[in-house]
């Protein structure tokens, strides 16, 4: 991939009508509001669109996927996966959820290109009806986000100092960081 423009698509997915399964997409909106994510960076909504995101990865040479993802593991345990180890995703459910696993596998049969894939996951605890995450996922939803941002550092963000204000019992406190931007 030396060479080639870096184009970084992110998908948040999920259903948020199932508890913790919308984990992702809440992670997105947080993704969003995150002034060191740089302006070249796609950030796409994918929810429970399967298939239909097909294009917007066709498009992308590093893909970043948030999910909540059964690993077997504590709830909100961070998992990242990549390679070999995204194919054992499996369809979560029916015919009606394709998972990411069948979108990957639909993209290497129309698109030869050669991408990073990383997908950043969440062990669920919950996945019943209801639109709120369970307290271990929810509490978890911080670190997938800066996981998220750490792997797109990787991918080759540049730098830029972010002024972060934190509120201290007893006034304002500032605190300044080197953190990814444009």
């Amino acid at each position: 991939m030396a060479g080639m423009p870096v184009e970084i698509v992110v998908f948040g997915i999920g259903n948020v009508l199932h508890g913790d399964d919308g984990a992702g997409v809440y992670a997105l909106e947080r993704l969003k509001k995150d002034l060191r994510v740089g302006r070249g960076v796609r950030l796409v909504d994918g929810g429970t669109l399967g298939l239909e995101l097909l294009d917007y990865a066709r498009g992308g040479s590093h893909l970043l996927f948030l999910d909540a993802v059964d690993a077997g593991q504590e709830p909100g345990t961070l998992v990242r996966l990549r390679g070999s180890r995204l194919g054992a995703l499996r369809t979560k459910g029916d015919v009606h959820q394709l998972g990411i696993a069948d979108l990957l596998g639909a993209l290497r049969l129309v698109s030869r290109r050669r991408r990073a894939i990383v997908l950043i996951g969440v062990q669920p605890s919950s996945t019943d009806w209801g639109t709120a995450l369970t307290e271990p996922v929810h509490a978890a939803l911080p670190q997938m986000v800066e996981a998220a941002v750490e792997q797109l550092e990787r991918w080759g963000q540049r730098t830029r100092r972010v002024v972060v204000p934190q509120v201290r019992e007893g006034g304002l406190r500032q605190r300044v960081g080197v953190r990814f931007g444009d």
